[in-house]
């Protein structure tokens, strides 16, 4: 056996060992393997963050000349970018653009959540976009000519 073929072979049990693994593990598990989950929770984060200087400040929120308003509108809108990225996790990437570009705009009407919600914003947006879905097959072992789809 030369290297070529150790290293295909290497590569094949790799493959074999995450397959195992992922048709062994729990709802959860399978669930939270087909979502971008970690840019979500961090997006969710970074949205209640953003959310808690305009709820300190709501008797002002409504004056007008304020900024506190905005603080509202921006941690509203990045704690539904986060629950759509759990729902539609196909999307995930046009969710990560608009949390980035809403984290860094929150700086302006709620100081970003003392600019830990903004940089847990742009972390969890960049997780969201770079999150791709992938799909895992493998031959069966009892019939070479049957495929089966695992997602991960």
């Amino acid at each position: 056996m030369n290297k070529k073929e150790a290293r295909a072979l290497k590569k094949e049990e790799k493959i074999l060992k995450k397959y195992r693994k992922i048709s062994n593990a729990g709802r959860f598990t399978q669930w939270r393997n087909q979502r971008p989950f970690l840019g979500g929770i961090l997006t969710l984060l970074a949205g209640f963050m953003i959310l808690y200087i305009p709820l300190q400040l709501y008797s002002i929120a409504f004056v007008p000349g304020s900024f506190a308003f905005i603080g509202f509108l921006f941690g509203g809108l990045i704690v539904i970018m986060g629950v759509l990225n759990f729902i539609y996790p196909a999307f995930s990437t046009v969710f990560g653009v608009i949390t980035i570009f809403l984290s860094v705009l929150s700086v302006m009407g709620a100081l970003g959540g003392f600019l830990i919600g903004t940089i847990l914003g742009i972390i969890g947006g960049s997780l969201s976009i770079g999150w791709e879905h992938k799909e895992l097959t493998m031959m069966d072992s009892k019939r070479d000519d049957e495929v089966e789809v695992v997602q991960t």
